[in-house]
């Protein structure tokens, strides 16, 4: 008797679904697994026999056949375990065949026939329900991230013989239910806070206007002028994650296998610091079957690349396309997927090898070709797709010691959230609706300028002599400016201070 289960296997950010068919037929006992398996599949084997015995329940004595279907698809990872299983028991009439067709089911059995979480369960729940399955059987530690996607029952499961008395009707277990505005509102609890800051009122403004309009920024400054403390907490005045960004970023965690157990959502914008010695495939993503990478799990949040100049050129230069598209594409033999890749760059650097170049109180020790040498490291064309160029200046004794009052994380967020409602207003519909993610047409029927403020960017332009994407950073910042002040038209002071943020250009010429 030939028996189906339906399992699923995750590729990118999308679930397809598997049939388990089971043959238990005469012959020397044997267990064979076709329909393109990889090796964690072929390994389950031992798996699934060793945990059926350890859970008490017979396994066949002849020759066990399991195709996965369809065959032309590459099926990889563990989740296809509890599926196999589950249909084994049903082809000795353990499981009531007929009822395997109302379950997903996806889980990793242990020796003892425990059932462990499995990556992508919340993309599985998403695609079992619009293919119109009842429930989704899945480990208990990973029921809560499945149980997010509203419109299908996620049943958990701890161990085999709970799976077994389950489908049997034996036993009743509820469907896990979540409240996904009471773990939204987790999200606002945060440690870091703006408040913590001494100094630094101008790098705090453009860190704002950053916030405001959804700008890439780069910082540049002297060793413990505040770079990081700035960039670690631009995540807490930047607006709170709605339940479809929450969703999304919580995809991409689960299939990266960074959810903790019991963690139902991802409810705080993402903040990812790699370290400079990553590779290209560590920060776009990928591996034989892509998996996301750094820009990915930085999605809907800030991407912090901290000593910029010392990440290889290649790196750097792989970031271009993402920046402007939002999403990255990852190419590979045996399959292609394309992973959302929308967020904030926050880069840092030192203005030379030894830190110092340019500050008044330490003098620098870097020969001008080692300087050269050093920013020659970031390309124009990346400078270019980075809307805001701060200094960030050592920060005076007197600075640090002030006790007077600084503005919170908390009243900042409050002017970039009204700056931000302005942008959703006027880009009503759009997928990103802040100024960083204008095109030309909008650009130009949004970023007018009046004669005198056409006069300052010109000569500006022809000054600096800024490229012609700089040109656009410019008003798009300028915009942004103008949103923070609730001033509909683009004055020339607008357009002053965001000339002011493109200065590092050509700022260090030796």
């Amino acid at each position: 008797m030939i028996v189906r289960a339906i399992g699923c296997v995750i590729y990118g950010l999308d679930s397809f679904r598997v049939e388990v068919e089971v043959d238990v037929s005469r012959g020397l006992p044997q267990f064979s697994t076709v329909g393109l398996p990889d090796t964690s599949v072929k390994e389950s084997k031992d798996r699934i026999r060793a945990a059926i015995k350890n859970a008490g329940y017979p396994f066949p004595r002849e020759h066990v056949t399991v195709n996965l279907a369809p065959a032309d698809i590459r099926k990889e990872g563990t989740g296809l375990d509890l599926p196999i299983a589950i249909a084994i028991l049903a082809s000795e009439s353990i499981v009531p065949p007929e009822t395997l067709t109302k379950y997903v089911l996806m889980g990793e059995l242990s020796l003892d026939g425990s059932i462990k979480g499995v990556p992508g369960v919340i993309s599985a729940a998403f695609h079992a329900r619009s293919w119109g399955y009842e429930a989704l059987m899945v480990a208990a530690d990973a029921a809560f991230e499945a149980a997010v996607v509203e419109g299908i029952d996620v049943i958990p499961v701890r161990t085999l013989g709970e799976a077994v008395e389950f489908l049997s009707g034996r036993l009743a277990i509820e469907p896990v239910r979540v409240d996904t505005d009471a773990l939204l509102l987790k999200g606002e609890n945060c440690p870091l806070d703006f408040a913590e800051i001494r100094g630094q009122e101008l790098a705090k403004r453009a860190i704002e206007i950053a916030a405001a309009g959804g700008h890439n920024v780069i910082m540049i400054g002297p060793p413990g002028s505040g770079k990081t403390m700035l960039a670690q907490r631009l995540p807490t005045i930047m607006p709170d994650l709605t339940l479809e960004e929450a969703v999304e970023t919580t995809k991409i965690y689960s299939v990266a296998g960074l959810m903790e157990k019991g963690q139902g959502l991802i409810s705080r914008r993402p903040f990812r610091a790699p370290h400079h010695t990553i590779s290209d495939a560590g920060l776009i993503g990928g591996g034989q079957i892509p998996k996301p990478g750094e820009i990915s799990l930085a999605h809907n949040g800030v991407l912090f690349l901290d000593e910029l100049p010392e990440f290889k050129k290649n790196v750097l230069e792989s970031i271009r396309q993402p920046l402007e598209n939002g999403w990255v594409t990852i190419s590979r033999s045996a399959v292609t997927v394309t992973y959302p890749a929308r967020f904030m760059l926050v880069a840092a650097m030192n203005p030379c090898p030894c830190g110092h170049f340019g500050d008044g109180k330490r003098a620098c020790r870097c020969t001008g070709q080692q300087i050269r040498q050093y920013q020659g490291k970031i390309s124009g064309p990346l400078l270019d797709r980075i809307d805001i160029h701060i200094e960030v200046p050592a920060v005076g004794y007197t600075e640090l010691v002030n006790r007077s009052w600084v503005e919170s994380s908390r009243e900042i967020k409050e002017r970039v959230m009204r700056a931000r409602e302005i942008q959703k207003k006027r880009l009503l519909g759009k997928v990103v609706p802040v100024n960083a993610s204008l095109n030309d047409k909008e650009i130009k029927a949004l970023c007018t300028l009046d004669a005198e403020g056409e006069k300052l960017l010109r000569d500006a332009m022809e000054r600096l002599g800024l490229s012609a994407r700089a040109y656009v950073r410019i008003l798009k910042v300028a915009r942004t400016i103008a949103d923070l002040a609730g001033e509909e038209q683009i004055a020339p002071p607008h357009i002053a201070e965001a000339i002011q943020y493109r200065s590092m250009d050509r700022r260090f010429v030796i």
